[in-house]
Formats: structure tokens, C-alpha cells, sequence
């Protein structure tokens, strides 16, 4: 029978690949943003290899955490903020939001700010005036581009990543080093080590993420004018195979990017004693003479592509957030006069970004405080979203598996453990 939820033929294995690949794809891509570029790049010009090790033991982690939340938006055709407004106190859902909104505008302001920056070393030019334009694009973009252009769009886009591919094979890796310590671990309980497993855990499983590829499933169904699986059941195998692929592929790629950004700053710039990189942009220029012009201009390339991708993500995540807490029509499937609201959010959030840019903040502490932020705001934020998940009022017979949910709750516990270290070392 093809009727039977789980029973279908999957059309994943007769689609192509890149139609399959969706949300998971972009959600994944965007985490590695410029900002988290900077981070990777902290972490392998301080440590060489020797941290390398957490891109393959997380990868399982986010790929979890990130398959519910997009399961959750699959199952009930809304998003988390929705979700929460619907079966959790008010109060809990406004502090959540609001949290969200302080991280991510400060995060759009980093970002922002990285790509102008990488945008100098390329272009000499004022940076203000870039850092405008890579927010007004990437605004235009949302706005006025319609959601099945724009998400071929930021598909494509993900592509700027295999600059940091690029990289590697140029800056001369010792390859047996670096694989033995991507697959070992090894760790000092001392406070750098213990602050730049804070900086990565919090880089990599970041709230907003949550936001976005849930919110992202519900934009897929209303592109393909297709229910949500709770009264739709009989999509149930092929719709959760779907999503089970793109977040694997997603996340993977993204975990394998930063992986690589560790390696080539760990063969280069820790290879030849220097150990304090405080941007992505100061990354891409220590670079240049040591592993010469081209892995240079892919580096700076690189930052310039991921922020495209990245700063979208974040506004769009807040605009889901803060339209879903307060009712709001909203996707990036509407036109701007259907959802005036929810594209408002993204031209305020994105314009706050960049008035970051006006106060000369340290671009280290503000990326700093939104690690602090994301940081106490992940997990609370995963205990509740396990709870929707495995909650039969929220996702009648569609909860998800045991098997998800124990992954579901090992993130959760690993991020408990974060945030307990960010706070007492």
C-alpha cells in the first residue's frame, strides 16, 4: 500500500539531489557565517589541530537538534515561536524572543561589519559605505525576490564555502597530523581550551538556527501547496526522508567547512607562530603572506559569500520570531503588502545590525556578548523544543523517534554543560 504513513516509494532517491537539498542546506551554510569564520579561525591559528576534533563529534549534535526543529515546523505547519505561543506561558515565549533579537542583531552586526571589511582588503573603499550596501542587498533580496528565486538563491550561495576547500589544498596540510586529530580528542582543562570549547559549541548551535529551518519547512509547504503532516499523513515517509537528507547534507557541509577553515589557519598562521586572530577579515590578510595571493582572495571571497547567506538567515529568523509572538502574517512567500510586518522586522533588524557599526564596538566583544547570549539561551530553548517534539497534544501520532529524540536530549545536555562552563570559568 502507498498510502500507509512510512510506506511510500521515496522520491528523494528519483529527485536530484540539489531539489531535495532545502532549508537543511541553507540553515547549515548560514552557520557558518563571518562571524563563526572568525571564531574557526581563532581556534585554529591558537590551537592548531588540537581542537579540530569537535567538528566531528558535534556534527551529530546540531544534525539532531536541527532535524526536530524542522520536523516540528514539517508536522504542524508552524514555526517554534507559534508553537510556544500555543502551549507555553506568554512570559516564556517573550523572553525568548527577546533574547533571540539582542543575539541576532548583534550577530548581523558582526557579520555585516567582517564582510566590509574582507570587501576592503579586496576593494580599497570606506567600509560604513560597504557595510550599508551588503545590508540593503541583502534586505532587497528578502523583500522584493520571490521566495522560490531567493531560495535558489541562497542555495547557490552555499557554494562560497568550498573557498575555504580551497584554501587547504593550497596552504600545504600535513594531512596524517590533521586527520589524527579530528578523530582523536584531546583536551586541557585550563581556561583557554575550556573558552574556546565555549566559542565553538556556542558558534555552531546557535537559536536561530531553531527559528529558521523550522520556519523554513513551513515556507516549503506553502511553495509546494502541500498540508502539514499532522493532517496530511500520508506524506509522512517521503516528507521525512526529504528531511532527513537535507539536514544531514546540510549540516555535514557545514561541519566539514569549518573544519577546513581550522586545518588551513592551523597549517598556516599556527604553523608560523601567530595565535590571536580577533576577525575573519584579519584571518584572510595574515594569510596572504603566508600561503600567498590565492588563498588570500578565497578566504576574503569566502567571508564575503557566507555573509550574503548568513545575514538573510538571521533577519529572516528574528521576522519569523517576532511575527509568530504577535500573530502576524508572515513568510517570504508573501509580497511585501501581505506581510508588511514581517519584512519590517527584517529591515529594522538588519538596520540595527549596521547602526552597530556606527558605535565603534569592539567587533570581539560584541561577538563575545552574543556568545553569552546564544550560549544561555540554547539550551532552555532545546528543553522546550524536545518537549513540543515529543508532545502528542502538539504533534498527534508524529512525535518524533526515540532514536531522534536521544540524540535531541544529548545536545541539549552537552549545551546544559556550555553554558554552565561560559559561566564559571
Amino acid at each position: 500500500m502507498t498510502d500507509k504513513p512510512g510506506r511510500r516509494d521515496h522520491p528523494v532517491k528519483r529527485r536530484s539531489l540539489f531539489k531535495v537539498l532545502g532549508p537543511g542546506l541553507v540553515t547549515g551554510a548560514a552557520d557558518d557565517d563571518p562571524s563563526g569564520i572568525g571564531t574557526y579561525s581563532q581556534v585554529g591559528a591558537q590551537f592548531g589541530y588540537g581542537m579540530a576534533w569537535t567538528m566531528f563529534f558535534g556534527f551529530p549534535l546540531l544534525a539532531s537538534i536541527q532535524a526536530i526543529c524542522a520536523q516540528i515546523g514539517a508536522v504542524t505547519g508552524k514555526g517554534i515561536a507559534q508553537n510556544l505561543r500555543q502551549h507555553y506561558p506568554r512570559a516564556l515565549l517573550q523572553a525568548v524572543v527577546m533574547l533571540l533579537l539582542i543575539a541576532n542583531v548583534i550577530n548581523l552586526g558582526a557579520d555585516l561589519g567582517a564582510m566590509a571589511a574582507a570587501l576592503v582588503l579586496l576593494i580599497p573603499g570606506p567600509v560604513l559605505l560597504y557595510t550599508f550596501m551588503f545590508g540593503l542587498v541583502s534586505v532587497g533580496l528578502e523583500i522584493f525576490v520571490s521566495y522560490n528565486r531567493y531560495v535558489n538563491v541562497l542555495k547557490w550561495t552555499t557554494l562560497s564555502l568550498f573557498a575555504y576547500v580551497g584554501v587547504v589544498f593550497v596552504a600545504g596540510v600535513p594531512l596524517g597530523e590533521a586527520v589524527r586529530n579530528t578523530l582523536v580528542p584531546s583536551f586541557t582543562f585550563d581556561k583557554p581550551h575550556t573558552m574556546a570549547l565555549v566559542a565553538i559549541f556556542g558558534t555552531t548551535i546557535s537559536p536561530y538556527l531553531f527559528f529558521w529551518q523550522a520556519g523554513q519547512e513551513v515556507e516549503e509547504q506553502h511553495r509546494r501547496h502541500v498540508k502539514p503532516l499532522c493532517v496530511s499523513p500520508r506524506s509522512v515517509g517521503r516528507e521525512l526522508a526529504r528531511i532527513r537528507v537535507d539536514t544531514l547534507v546540510g549540516m555535514g557541509f557545514s561541519h566539514l567547512v569549518a573544519l577546513f577553515i581550522i586545518v588551513a589557519t592551523a597549517a598556516t598562521l599556527h604553523a608560523h607562530g601567530i595565535t590571536d586572530i580577533t576577525s575573519a577579515a584579519q584571518a584572510a590578510e595574515a594569510l596572504r603572506p603566508i600561503a600567498g595571493d590565492l588563498a588570500f582572495g578565497l578566504f576574503a571571497l569566502g567571508i564575503i559569500g557566507t555573509g550574503l547567506l548568513a545575514v538573510p538567515v538571521l533577519a529572516g529568523s528574528a521576522a519569523y520570531a517576532v511575527s509568530e509572538t504577535f500573530g502576524w502574517t508572515e513568510g517570504l512567500d508573501r509580497k511585501p503588502r501581505e506581510a508588511k510586518a514581517f519584512y519590517g522586522v527584517i529591515a529594522v533588524a538588519t538596520l540595527a545590525g549596521f547602526a552597530l557599526n556606527l558605535l565603534a564596538i569592539d567587533p570581539m566583544k560584541a561577538l563575545y556578548w552574543a556568545a553569552v547570549v546564544n550560549g544561555l539561551l540554547a539550551p532552555p530553548l532545546m528543553i522546550i523544543t524536545m518537549l513540543i517534539a515529543r508532545n502528542r497534544q502538539v504533534m498527534g501520532g508524529l512525535v518524533i523517534s526515540k532514536g531522534l529524540a536521544f540524540g535531541g536530549w544529548l545536545s541539549t545536555l552537552v549545551m546544559v554543560v556550555i553554558a554552565v562552563l561560559f559561566l564559571t570559568v
